[in-house]
């Protein structure tokens, strides 16, 4: 009986042995999970920093670009799409703008002219002509269309859950919905179509490529040439080319660690009122790309 007390004492330090070791064992995965969730926090807030940097960078190029627009001849920006760099903080911006006018107007555009752009983006000349169609003929009221001699297309009996507006297109995206537009086609003509212009025909000096390949009477040759000499320009030249009211302006801002930030902004500038800003935002868009 004496002989069995020392192996259960021994029995029971074994046992208070492993359960210190359990122990040290759970207290070492808790707080290497805390360490984890504490860097992974720490990560997470300067990456928050840094996008909201970025952010305000980005704004600021925006900013920049509106002033700029319609500084003095000398020093005024061209929305044709050229790229302006500013430094604002530790980050670089990248600036661009392009005038609505230079754009095709998906309201007020003549046929003409969209049948240009939808070849420019790769359509043949009768698909070209029959999509054309389908958006002058969502843009019009029923009785101009039959005046026009153009056929109704039936959206609802084609598998369509609605009809055409009938009207002026409210929106860019709503080209979407037009009968034969497919969406690898949409996102070549979104940067060179507006509803903001009210042109029948694209502005040369600020026109987008494709939308200055839409202007009747241009040649490819002439084209060609338009591009070549505002490469060759410099950023801010001394003829006085209309910008326009309204302009579309993409800032990207790129911080030291690679972080970037992505403004898309559409303007329309406006007499000055008392209390008021002297522009308004017409589109708005972060993160965003075309």
């Amino acid at each position: 009986m004496r002989a069995a007390a020392p192996t259960i004492r021994a029995r029971q330090r074994g046992m208070a042995l492993l359960l210190v070791l359990w122990a040290g064992t759970l207290l070492a995965i808790l707080l290497g999970g805390y360490a984890v969730l504490a860097r992974t926090q720490g990560l997470q807030a300067r990456y928050r920093v840094a996008q909201t940097q970025a952010h305000y960078a980005a704004q600021a190029g925006l900013m920049r670009a509106i002033q700029a627009l319609y500084d003095a001849p000398t020093r005024r920006w061209v929305a044709d799409g050229r790229s302006y760099r500013v430094a604002f903080g530790q980050a670089q911006v990248e600036v661009s703008a392009v005038g609505e006018n230079g754009k095709v107007d998906l309201n007020t555009a003549m046929p003409q002219v969209l049948q240009g752009l939808l070849r420019a983006a790769g359509l043949s000349p009768d698909a070209a002509q029959q999509l054309a169609t389908h958006i002058v003929a969502w843009r019009q009221p029923p009785a101009a269309s039959r005046v026009a001699g153009i056929a109704p297309l039936d959206y609802v009996a084609a598998g369509r859950d609605y009809r055409p507006r009938h009207g002026p297109f409210a929106s860019i995206e709503e080209l979407q919905l037009v009968w034969g537009m497919t969406p690898k086609l949409y996102a070549r003509l979104a940067s060179q179509v507006t509803i903001w212009s009210g042109r029948p025909v694209p502005n040369p000096n600020t026109a987008p490529p494709l939308a200055l390949q839409a202007i009747p009477g241009l040649s490819a040759a002439q084209v060609q040439a338009l591009l070549a000499a505002r490469a060759g320009q410099s950023p801010n030249p001394t003829q006085n080319i209309d910008n326009g009211s309204t302009q579309s302006i993409k800032s990207v801002a790129t911080l030291a660690d690679g972080t970037k930030a992505q403004l898309r902004a559409t303007i329309r500038w406006r007499a000055s009122q008392t209390g008021a800003p002297p522009y308004a935002v017409l589109r708005w868009r972060e993160g965003v790309d075309e």
